[in-house]
């Protein structure tokens, strides 16, 4: 096999859950393949360098093996390799968020609405 599409890799590594959510994320252009916009039918190949923003984050990884059937997360692994570039990024990634803290840009309110309230929520949702 000298290629393969890369929704279906991108699905066997185990990156998105579902082919389709792959296909989207490649219509979405969040797949760069050798830092060109991806299509999901676009043939990926051994050694082609890929970048990929998916709900985890950001990584930049090379292709080592090719795959189209899923397995397990130990065999997904064997299939690719994260630059350390990609690696030093994502953990300062994770630092800041626990810096910043769970939900620290609101807050929940005090107290239920009352009916005033609730009339003044439904009038700017433009509810009724």
């Amino acid at each position: 096999m000298t290629g393969t599409r890369i929704d279906k890799w991108l699905w066997a590594a185990r990156f998105f859950k579902t082919r389709e959510q792959a296909s989207k994320a490649c219509e979405l252009q969040r797949i760069l393949s050798n830092s060109q916009p991806a299509k999901p039918a676009r043939e990926v190949r051994i050694g082609d360098m890929l970048h990929i923003k998916n709900e985890s984050g950001e990584f930049d990884i090379e292709v080592f093996a090719l795959s189209q059937q899923r397995g397990s997360a130990s065999i997904a692994q064997t299939l690719y390799r994260e630059t350390d570039e990609s690696k030093e990024a994502r953990r300062k990634a994770a630092e800041e968020r626990k810096l910043v803290g769970p939900m620290a840009w609101t807050s929940a309110p005090s107290k239920r609405p009352n009916k005033r309230d609730r009339r003044l929520i439904h009038s700017f949702r433009g509810d009724r």
